[in-house]
This record gives C-alpha cells, sequence and structure tokens, in this order.
C-alpha cells in the first residue's frame, strides 16, 4: 500500500486526464473543467486497477465501466456524453453534494429481509432507481435505447424516454413490454408536440416529464468536435443523414426547418395545455427552488423532477441533492418529487430517498453499461447500486423503502 494515499490518487487521475478523450479531443483546454468534474474518479475502484474490466460481472461499481466506456466510444461522443456547463461546476456540485452528508447507523434492527420495491404512479418496481432520458443512444450502442428496455424488463426497472431518442416510442415500449414514461421537449408548433403526446400515451407511457431547464445553455467541449470537417467525426457519421432529426423517429413526420424546438416565450400556462392535451401523469423535469416547486401544484402538476440536466442545464454550482430538501418542504407530499444528478453508490440513493425523493434517477452510470457491454452492462449497473442500497438500509436499520428517514443522516 501507497504511504501517500492522496499522493498515488492524484498520480492515479492525472494518468486518467492524460488517457481521457477529453484531454486529446480538446488539446488539454479542458483539463481543469475536467479535473473537478472527474474529481470522484480520484476515488473509484476503477482507477486504483490497471486492469480495465472485460465483462459486466467483474464490475465491482459503476465506475468500473466508465473506463471501459472511455475506451469504446469515440471521442466526441464521449464529449457530449461527459459535457457540462461552463466550467463544469454544477457536475461537481452534484457529486460534491453527497458528501456533505453523513450517516447515522441504527443497530439491531430487524433486517433479515430488506425490500427494495417501491409503487410509483401504481406501477411496481424493483427498486426506487429509474434510467434518466438521454438522447441519441445510437452514439454509445447499435442498440441504444432497445438494448436498455430489455435491461429494465429484465430488471423490472423504470425507462423514461427521450424525446430526442434513435427508436421510436413504439419500438422501445415493444422491447420493454411494459409502462415506461416519456420525457418532453416542447417544439414552437403544438400540433407537433400533441402528436408526440398521443405517440408516448398509446404505446403506454404513463407519465410525461416536460424539461423546463434548458432555454439557453453554454456546452463548450461538443462544440470543439466539427462533424463536417473533423476526421474524428467523419469516421463515425460519414454517410449518416446530415440533418439530426431525421435519426430521431418522434420527428417523423414534422418539418423541423419550421418547428424550433426549446423554451422561448413558453410559460406556467404551458402545464395547463399539457394537462388537458393527454392523460399521462404531467411532470416537470428540472425543478430546483421551492417557489417553483409551488408554482407545480398551482398549475395541477402530477409530479416533480429535481434535476439539472446532469450539469448540463446551468452553473448554479448547487447540486441537486441541495436543492431536493426545499422542493420536498414546498410540496408537503402531496405529490412525488423525484431527483437525478450525480448518483453513483447506493449510499447517494439511500440520502436521496431520506431526504424525501420517491425514487431516484441516474444518467450517466447506465450509459456507461450501455456502451460498455450493451444490455448486459446496464443490467449490471442495476445490480450493483441495488446491492449497494440493499447494504446500506441494512446498516441504517431501514427493512423497507418507506423505513427510510431523515433520523438516519446527519446534515451539514
Amino acid at each position: 500500500m501507497p504511504t501517500d494515499v492522496r499522493a498515488q490518487s492524484r498520480r492515479n487521475f492525472l494518468r486518467f486526464l492524460a488517457e481521457s478523450p477529453l484531454f486529446y479531443g480538446f488539446g488539454g483546454a479542458l483539463v481543469a473543467g475536467a479535473a473537478r468534474a472527474q474529481d470522484d474518479a480520484v476515488l473509484s475502484g476503477s482507477l486504483k486497477w490497471d486492469k480495465v474490466i472485460t465483462s459486466p460481472e467483474q464490475a465491482l461499481n459503476v465506475w468500473d465501466f466508465e473506463a471501459v466506456f472511455r475506451e469504446r466510444i469515440n471521442a466526441g461522443h464521449y464529449a457530449y456524453m461527459a459535457q457540462g456547463s461552463d466550467d463544469f461546476g454544477t457536475i461537481g456540485a452534484n457529486r460534491s453534494g453527497f458528501t456533505k452528508i453523513g450517516l447515522r447507523p441504527q443497530r439491531l434492527v430487524d433486517v433479515g429481509n430488506v425490500d427494495l420495491s417501491v409503487e410509483v404512479f401504481g406501477q411496481r418496481l424493483s427498486s426506487p432507481i429509474f434510467m434518466c432520458p438521454v438522447g441519441a443512444q445510437l452514439m454509445f450502442h447499435p442498440e441504444g435505447e432497445v438494448a436498455v428496455a430489455r435491461a429494465a424488463k429484465s430488471k423490472n426497472a423504470l425507462q423514461m424516454l427521450s424525446t430526442v431518442t434513435n427508436y421510436s416510442v413504439e419500438d422501445v415500449a415493444a422491447a420493454r413490454g411494459g409502462p415506461g414514461w416519456f420525457q418532453l421537449y416542447s417544439t414552437s408548433d403544438w400540433p407537433s408536440t400533441e402528436r408526440m403526446l398521443k405517440r408516448a400515451e398509446d404505446a403506454g407511457c404513463t407519465a410525461v416529464g416536460w424539461t423546463v431547464d434548458i432555454p439557453v445553455r453554454n456546452l463548450e467541449p461538443v462544440s470543439r468536435f466539427d462533424r463536417d470537417n473533423d476526421p474524428l467525426c467523419q469516421a463515425c457519421h460519414a454517410g449518416m443523414p446530415t440533418n439530426a432529426f431525421e435519426m430521431r423517429h418522434m420527428f417523423d413526420g414534422v418539418d423541423m426547418t419550421k418547428v424550433r424546438m426549446g423554451l422561448a416565450g413558453l410559460t406556467w400556462d404551458y402545464v395547463d395545455r399539457l394537462k388537458r392535451a393527454t392523460k399521462m401523469k404531467v411532470m416537470l423535469k428540472g425543478i430546483q427552488t421551492r417557489e417553483d416547486a409551488a408554482r407545480c401544484l398551482e398549475h395541477g402538476a402530477d409530479g416533480i423532477i429535481v434535476s439539472n440536466h446532469g450539469g448540463r442545464a446551468d452553473e448554479t454550482n448547487r447540486g441537486t441533492i441541495e436543492c431536493l430538501p426545499e422542493v420536498v418542504e414546498a410540496v408537503r407530499g402531496r405529490v412525488p418529487v423525484f431527483v437525478d444528478g450525480g448518483i453513483r453508490r447506493g449510499t447517494d440513493i439511500f440520502k436521496a430517498l431520506a431526504l424525501g425523493a420517491t425514487a431516484v434517477g441516474i444518467g450517466r452510470p447506465y450509459i456507461w453499461g450501455l456502451g460498455a457491454f450493451g444490455q448486459p452492462g446496464v443490467e449490471r449497473v442495476l445490480d450493483l447500486l441495488s446491492r449497494e442500497l440493499r447494504i446500506v438500509m441494512t446498516q441504517m436499520g431501514a427493512p423497507t423503502i418507506a423505513d427510510i428517514s431523515r433520523t438516519s443522516l446527519e446534515l451539514p
């Protein structure tokens, strides 16, 4: 064992940066930002071993998949997945927020049968872990969202499908074989938006999450790749449609030269419009304050997703776990509150549930699993996080999700 663990960790981290597509793809311009964003990698198991795993079963934690993902995925696609707003401060805050919260174990509680199952909008799931919407998953695996759907079916997990999915909601629903959720990016053409809602509803989606946190944003990493002229990009995109929407099948039949995506000009009245347009539960994704949580309730939202788009929406330097308590306080149990952002361990999930979340979303971890090994990689990520959650529930004396409470937390 090294006598100076911090120094050894720093050397491992510098090696990580030197090998990263972020470094070579951007000429080193983002090293400082990447250092903050990937600070957790210093302590991750994947960086303590020289050998990269060769099968999902070898993974000891979700970070083990990141190393394989980094080796296998084109640098531009890696940048798309890893990028954050401005200087990556919000990505860093998503992780550091969890480290500020301590745990208070309870001993000699009967935890001989720990039950992770949870009911969400009438659907019984094996665990409170759901898979957040991530767009264009063909970047990471040939089966993309369909492979994720099969993993969700295998593990009885919830999958939330992105508007900018490569596979249609119908294809994903068929692979999942059960209810899912649909994430909505609004468009400037209401009939087109309404059509997407109808397709999602007809495909069996039980809830729609309207993303409200990215009217504009500053994402520099992927912009450093010129798809038309960069040989690295052309090696991947040669022969593919020049219009990205041709590969986003929720826009089939929509003339996107005349339709814009985004939130410009939209207000809270749009929530009322969504409620009238669909039978699905209507949630708002991207809420971070008590004031907006109260407005959600005023307009009849059926649920709230506390999210900052994985640190990609804005540079607030506030982690979602830090935003969660004020949202939960404003809601007072009237609708379920979900949270995503920076979840990497079972302890993270436990802390979010203890602060009042109904369920917890993951994004990058299951994408690492998908890019590394396809469906089996996604399944293993879900298994590892469930295993870790079961361990911490046992340690905290909480045999069921309902038994998890704030009394187990030491808050800053």
